[in-house]
């Protein structure tokens, strides 16, 4: 099965640069939370994530070059592949004006029951719409 990316774009705003003029790296943790978020609200249903989440395990992380105020930024995330109870999800950030990549990440997700708050099966139900 072949994944199904998804994407969007952003602007880089004056919140996210530190004391190099740059974004800050923390930043660009959230912005992978936050596309990953996107996506799985695009392909669910509210019942499902009413009843299921995702916790990070781990992140790891290439800062390939740095990025400024007010550039465009595309992120971009698909599933890479997944098991009983955890998922891996790529992201990857590129510069509109140029497409050079900015960043790289892989990040290990757990899906838990969010009443009992304890990790539980990735079913097909769930894998589905993200998988051509």
């Amino acid at each position: 099965m072949k994944p199904i990316s998804f994407q969007y774009t952003i602007t880089i705003p004056e919140s996210a640069i530190d004391q190099l003029n740059h974004v800050n790296n923390v930043t660009y943790v959230q912005w992978i939370q936050d596309v990953a978020e996107k996506h799985w609200k695009t392909k669910t249903s509210e019942e499902i994530r009413n009843k299921v989440g995702w916790v990070v395990l781990d992140h790891f992380i290439e800062y390939k070059r740095p990025s400024f105020k007010g550039e465009k930024l595309i992120l971009k995330t698909w599933i890479e592949n997944y098991g009983n109870i955890k998922s891996q999800r790529c992201t990857e950030i590129f510069r509109e004006s140029d497409n050079k990549m900015v960043v790289k990440a892989k990040t290990t997700w757990c899906l838990i029951d969010l009443k009992k708050q304890k990790p539980t099966r990735i079913t097909p139900e769930i894998t589905h719409p993200y998988f051509e």
